[in-house]
C-alpha cells in the first residue's frame, strides 16, 4: 500500500489516467500513482514484465531497457530487491522463449535482450508508495530535499546489488518526476556512488524546465543521456537570472553535448501530452535538433499511460522532420550503439552488427536496396 483508490469505470480512467492531453507534467505523472496501486505483489510485477516484453516482441523490438521506480512498489512483504528480481523474472522469461525459436537459435535472427534502468524520484509525497511515506514520517524533522536524496542514494545502492549479488540485469539509474524546484543536485550522491559502480546513468531533464536543467545532469550527475531534453536550444526556456547571454549559454550547451555524443531521448506523444505549450509536431524542438546534429533516438517515454508504441513515435518522428530512409535507419541503429547493453563491450559490438544485417534484410525485402546510414548523426 499507498493511497486507497476510488472505483472507477473504463470510460472514468480514461478520463482520469489516460487522456489525450495534460494540462501539465505534473497533471501527467499523477496517472502513475494509480498503475503502481495494482502493482504491489511480485508476481503482478512479474507478469506485467514478462507480457511487455512480449508486446515489445509482437511489434518487432529486440532490445528493450524497462525503466521503473521500484520504490513505488515496495512495503513490509516486498523489499527493493524483491521487487527487481519479479521484473527480471517476467523479462527473462519472455527473453528465452523468443530465442528459443529456430530462426533466432540458429543465428539467422537476432535475438531479443533487455535491461533494466531504475528510477529514482527527484520528488515524493505521503501517500504515493507505503515505502516513500515510511521514509518522509521517519524523517519528519529533516529537510524534504535531503530525504529525497536519501532515498535515490539507497536506491542507486540496491541497484548495484541486485546487479553484482543476484545477477539481475540491471543496467542504469533514472531521475525523474516533477522538474521545477526540485534540481537535479538533490541526487548527486546516488548518482556519484553509480558512476563509481559502473552503473550507467540517465536523467529526465529539459522536459518541462530550462536548458539549465540539463547541464546540471550532465556535469553534477554524470548522465549518458538525456530524457527528452525538449528545451536544450532555447534560451527563452532559462530561468536562472545569474545566466547573462542566454543565447551563448545555449550554444555553448548544445556544443557540448554534440561534442560528446551525449544522446538525448526524444517522446513526441509524451511530450504533445504533457506541454500545453506544444500544440502539434510543428512546434515540437526534434527537427531544431537534429538540424544541430545532436544525438537523438526515439523513445516511448511510457507505453502504457502514453497508449503508444515505438513504431508510432518512429511514425511521428518521420512527420516531425520528414526523414528519409537514410535518417530512419541512422536514428535506430543509433539507438541500439547508445544502448545500455548488459553484456560486455566486445559482445554489444557483434549484437549491433547483427541488428544492422537484419535492418539490411529488412531494407531489402521492402525497397529491394540498401540504404547507405546508420553511423552516428
Amino acid at each position: 500500500g499507498g493511497m486507497e483508490l476510488p472505483s472507477y469505470t473504463a470510460d472514468g480512467m480514461h478520463e482520469l489516467v489516460f487522456r489525450e492531453r495534460y494540462a501539465d507534467l505534473r497533471h501527467y505523472l499523477r496517472g502513475f500513482d494509480y498503475i503502481t496501486q495494482v502493482l504491489q505483489t511480485a508476481a503482478a510485477l512479474e507478469r506485467c514484465a514478462y507480457e511487455l516484453a512480449l508486446d515489445n516482441q509482437a511489434e518487432g523490438v529486440l532490445y528493450l531497457e524497462v525503466r521503473f521506480a521500484p520504490q513505488k512498489h515496495v512495503h513490509p512483504r516486498l523489499d527493493t530487491i524483491a521487487v527487481l528480481r519479479a521484473v527480471d523474472k517476467g523479462l527473462a522469461q519472455a527473453r528465452d522463449a523468443y530465442n528459443a525459436q529456430p530462426a533466432v537459435a540458429k543465428g539467422l535472427r537476432p535475438p531479443f535482450e533487455y535491461g533494466i534502468i531504475c528510477i529514482a524520484m527527484r520528488m515524493f509525497a505521503e501517500g504515493i508508495s507505503n515505502y516513500y511515506t515510511t521514509m518522509l514520517r521517519a524523517h519528519r524533522f529533516a529537510p524534504p530535499k535531503q530525504i529525497f536524496g536519501l532515498a535515490s542514494l539507497e536506491l542507486a545502492r540496491a541497484s548495484v546489488s541486485a546487479r553484482d549479488d543476484y545477477g539481475l540485469q540491471i543496467v542504469g539509474i533514472d531521475l525523474a518526476g516533477e522538474e521545477a524546484g526540485y534540481p537535479a543536485d538533490d541526487h548527486i550522491e546516488a548518482y556519484r556512488y553509480a558512476h563509481k559502480n559502473f552503473l550507467r546513468k540517465t536523467v529526465h531533464a529539459g522536459e518541462a524546465y530550462g536548458p539549465e536543467s540539463i547541464f546540471q545532469a550532465i556535469t553534477d550527475l554524470h548522465a549518458e543521456r538525456i530524457g527528452h531534453g525538449t528545451y536544450l536550444l532555447d534560451p527563452d526556456a532559462i530561468t536562472d537570472p545569474t545566466i547573462e547571454s542566454r543565447q551563448q549559454y545555449v550554444e555553448r550547451l548544445g556544443q557540448f553535448i554534440a561534442d560528446r555524443r551525449i544522446t538525448l531521448e526524444i517522446c513526441l506523444s509524451s511530450n504533445l501530452q504533457t506541454n500545453p505549450h506544444i500544440k502539434d509536431l510543428s512546434q515540437h524542438s526534434f527537427a531544431k535538433l537534429r538540424a544541430a546534429r545532436l544525438s537523438t533516438t526515439v523513445c516511448t517515454d511510457n507505453r502504457l499511460v502514453s497508449r503508444t508504441t515505438v513504431t508510432r513515435e518512429l511514425q511521428l518522428a518521420i512527420q516531425a522532420v520528414s526523414m528519409d530512409l537514410r535518417e530512419l535507419r541512422s536514428i535506430i541503429v543509433y539507438g541500439f550503439k547508445r544502448s545500455f547493453f548488459p553484456g560486455s563491450y566486445a559482445r554489444k559490438r557483434r549484437y549491433v552488427r547483427q541488428v544492422i544485417d537484419h535492418y539490411e534484410a529488412v531494407e531489402r525485402q521492402f525497397f529491394g536496396v540498401n540504404v547507405q546510414g546508420g553511423s552516428e548523426p
